[in-house]
């Protein structure tokens, strides 16, 4: 799909390459972290060639878990090989989703929501990184998020933090990421809450589609996640492959 290396850029919330379709997403502080550490774009907007893979896995470097995603349609065919022949092995491919701008049933809940800003950001940051099972490191990079164009909520159970989410708006596109509930708290809607204030949000700022993404349905791996996005409204789209090349050197401090 054309619009699925914008997604994606837009998930990762950096600029548009000036020269290039192919961009580079790295977290240090989850350098094992594969989702957080990606090359997307290749063979989407125009053929990829092995000169431009070989560039971009050194860009990206040696020393972090990194994916290589191959989208539906990706150019040329030869690509898949190409990463074959470089040691990459298919890794957990995950389902992109769209939906309008609907409201959703609201749900009762007993949780309440807050904007996240300087105050709430480290709240924030905490439950996203155990929410996906992040290393410690990587929640002051999540608490971040606001600081870096994304709308962020977090769901309180009087005062205390319960769950978080995330909207990032582009070119009338929002895409949600970031939710995350802790184990204490889940089952108490937030989640279902933290859907309802994004979508709201985002039509107020002019979006007219949302998108998100999850892994791929598989038969040895969990599928909530999904459930919970269809049970929201969101139609399936595509598979993203994605093709995994595990950390060859030791990171140096």
């Amino acid at each position: 799909m054309r619009n699925e290396s914008r997604w994606r850029r837009i998930a990762a919330s950096i600029p548009e390459p000036s020269n290039s379709t192919v961009s580079r997403l790295r977290a240090d502080a989850a350098p094992f972290s594969p989702g957080l550490n990606q090359i997307v774009g290749l063979g989407v907007d125009e053929p990829a060639t092995e000169e431009l893979l070989d560039a971009a896995l050194a860009a990206i470097g040696e020393d972090v878990n990194c994916y290589v995603a191959v989208t539906p349609g990706a150019r040329p065919a030869e690509l898949v090989d190409w990463l074959r022949v470089r040691g990459l092995e298919p890794g957990w491919g995950w389902m992109s989703f769209r939906r309008g701008l609907e409201d959703i049933p609201e749900r009762p809940t007993s949780l309440t929501l807050a904007r996240v800003g300087p105050a709430e950001a480290e709240a924030f940051g905490r439950i996203v990184a155990a929410g996906y099972g992040l290393p410690d490191a990587a929640a002051p990079w999540a608490a971040g998020a606001h600081e870096l164009g994304w709308d962020c909520w977090l769901a309180l159970d009087g005062d205390e933090p319960a769950a978080a989410a995330g909207l990032y708006a582009s070119e009338a596109v929002g895409y949600l990421g970031f939710a995350a509930t802790l184990p204490a708290h889940r089952g108490k809607g937030g989640q279902s809450a933290l859907l309802a204030e994004r979508i709201q949000h985002a039509r107020a700022i002019g979006c007219d589609v949302l998108v998100t993404e999850t892994g791929e349905r598989r038969d040895d791996l969990p599928s909530n996640s999904y459930r919970n996005i269809l049970r929201a409204g969101f139609t399936e789209v595509a598979v993203r492959a994605n093709w995994l090349r595990p950390a060859r050197v030791t990171r140096t401090p």
